[in-house]
Formats: C-alpha cells, sequence, structure tokens
C-alpha cells in the first residue's frame, strides 16, 4: 500500500480484508456499508470484462472488484466532486491506479460518461429513498447518497441500458420494499431481471435489502437464489458474511 496519499482533518481509513483493502473515508459525511460489499460480491465479472460502477462513492465497490477480478477494466463515476476526489486517493493508497480509472459523471447525462454500449458490466447501489421521503441528512455528501435529489431510480437504470452492450449485465443493491420499483424499472429500460436475492438481517425477519442481476436483451425469466442472512446471533455474523468479510468471496 502507497503511505504517501494524503488524509485530510476528519477523515478515517479503515480497512476490509484483514488490512487487504484500505478505504478513506469521512467520519461525518457518507461512508460505505455492508450494502457496498453484497453487491460486489454478487456481481456477475467474467475475464476481461469492462465493468462501471455508477455513483462509485468512495470507489469501495470499484477497489473490491478490482481485487477480486485482477484482469479486468474497472471505471468509477461519482457526481460528488468530494466524494470523487476521495476516491481517487482510495485507488491511489491501494496501488491500484492502473487497473480503476474515475472521473466525475452524472447519471442524468449518460452520454457524457462514456460511448453507448461501452461496458460489459454496470454496478450500483443508487439513493434507496425517494427525494421527499424520511429523514433527511443535514450532510450533504449523506444526503445525495441516501436521497434521489441528483438521480432518481429510473436514472440510474436508463445510464445503465445506455452504457452496456447487449446481453450485458447490470447488478444493483436496493432496497426490499422497492423491489416492485427496481424490477419494474429494469424491465422497462429493456433489462431482463435474470438473478434475484433477498437480504435478511436476521432468519426470522423480513428482507431489507434484494440483489437483482439483469441482462440487457435477456429473455424473460428469473433465478430466485437462497435468502442471505447477515446475523445468525445477536452482534455475530452469519458463517456466510463472516467469510466475505475477511475476503472469502
Amino acid at each position: 500500500m502507497s503511505e504517501s496519499v494524503e488524509t485530510k482533518s476528519g477523515e478515517s481509513v479503515d480497512v476490509l480484508f484483514d488490512g487487504a483493502l484500505k478505504i478513506i473515508q469521512s467520519r461525518s459525511g457518507y461512508r460505505f456499508s455492508l450494502d457496498a460489499l453484497l453487491l460486489a460480491r454478487f456481481a456477475t465479472i467474467k475475464p476481461r470484462d469492462r465493468v462501471i460502477d455508477l455513483g462509485t462513492g468512495n470507489g469501495v465497490i470499484a477497489l473490491i472488484l478490482a481485487r477480486r477480478h485482477p484482469e479486468v477494466e474497472i471505471t468509477g463515476v461519482e457526481l460528488q466532486n468530494a466524494l470523487a476526489e476521495r476516491a481517487a486517493r482510495n485507488v491511489a493508497l491501494n496501488q491500484l491506479d492502473g487497473r480503476v480509472s474515475l472521473g466525475r459523471g452524472d447519471v442524468r447525462a449518460a452520454r457524457s460518461i462514456a460511448a453507448p454500449e461501452h461496458f460489459d458490466a454496470v454496478v450500483c447501489n443508487p439513493p434507496y429513498r425517494r427525494r421527499a421521503s424520511g429523514r433527511i441528512s443535514p450532510v450533504e455528501e449523506k444526503k445525495i447518497a441516501c436521497h434521489e435529489i441528483h438521480g432518481e431510480l429510473g436514472d440510474f437504470i436508463n445510464a445503465g441500458f445506455f452504457l452496456l452492450r447487449t446481453k450485458g449485465r447490470m447488478a444493483v443493491v436496493y432496497w426490499a420494499e422497492r423491489a416492485v420499483d427496481l424490477l419494474a424499472s429494469l424491465r422497462q429500460a429493456g433489462l431482463e431481471p435474470k438473478r434475484l436475492r433477498m437480504v435478511h438481517s436476521f432468519a426470522q425477519d423480513e428482507a431489507s435489502l434484494v440483489l437483482v442481476e439483469a441482462v440487457k436483451g435477456g429473455r424473460s425469466g428469473v433465478e430466485i437464489l437462497p435468502p442471505l442472512i447477515v446475523y445468525r446471533a445477536a452482534q455475530e455474523y452469519s458463517e456466510e458474511v463472516t467469510a466475505m468479510l475477511a475476503g472469502k468471496f
């Protein structure tokens, strides 16, 4: 790891996979959560794929994918300047400059991001909350990351369709309570849901998240995977999540 990358006041450096990855994050602003790791693990990535992460935040998904798939080309796009700059430092910190490229971009203007049909796979962890729903954080980074302030679900899905080649794949993590919105948006855009997995905090709980992978121009028919359980007891991760957090994907 590079030790010359600057960290700023109000930032922390957190580790993943027993220190294999280091992530600079704001202490009070946007911070990645388990959602990002689940998505990076769920997405189907093939050798020599060109992959784009829409709304990359601090770059954690792009970095995990680069670590898991050393033969792929990864691009991260972020709207917020502060997050995009932090993501760039994270790429340098983890010495992945030659593997991960970053840029500032708006999913509502997909043509400004890249040429159409340029990518084989899209990953996306979009804002879950509608613009006026729930408590809106006074912290700008959190507000934009969590609420549809600068891009609704459909904007992310349509950008994915534009950027994907035919038969390319888009993997999304989203709130389970908005699963119908996600599935409808994907199909309406021409991305057919092919794999779906619900995520539950505990086995007896309702699902909190849904993971969906869709194929551009794919045939109808979806594979429903076994549910993913995060905890097996209070403050004790399930075996599957424990292995994932250790980097055993």
